[in-house]
């Protein structure tokens, strides 16, 4: 199986017709929706997961975009809510290239997104779930 998370942007002329839909019907796919944001007579933004053999993938993708639909690959990222943050530092032993990092005299905690490889070792050390993982480009999203 084949799986990757994807940014779709509908032009206006397509949000109403069920386009994703017929991935499942006609490419026996399987997608799962991580957000979206799609509106009558205006563009629509969707992030979805979409999973199945590779040569459906690819046979579902170029339907997409045969339907106007841009399609963008949405890798996933580390986000931290800031208001949830406690400056702990419990994150910064455990984050192995140094994103997460107590700054000094401060000692606030400090997430550099450039040197954040993703592995996820930070959330489940985040007392207070700070960290979670979103699919990238995700942040027009409320």
């Amino acid at each position: 199986m084949y799986s990757k998370i994807l940014r779709l942007n509908f032009p206006k002329s397509e949000v109403k017709k069920p386009i994703v839909c017929y991935l499942v019907k006609d490419y026996n796919l399987i997608f799962n929706i991580l957000n979206a944001s799609v509106y009558p007579r205006e563009e629509g933004v969707m992030v979805l997961e979409l999973t199945g053999s590779k040569e459906d993938f690819k046979q579902g993708v170029r339907y997409l975009k045969t339907q106007g639909v841009m399609v963008k690959s949405a890798d996933q990222e580390i986000k931290r809510t800031d208001k949830k943050c406690v400056h702990c530092g419990a994150c910064t032993a455990i984050c192995p290239t140094g994103a997460l990092a107590v700054e000094r005299p401060e000692m606030n905690v400090n997430f550099d997104h450039k040197k954040c490889s993703v592995c996820e070792l930070c959330i489940p050390a985040c007392p207070t779930r700070a960290m979670k993982p979103m699919p990238s480009g995700t942040a027009f999203f409320k």
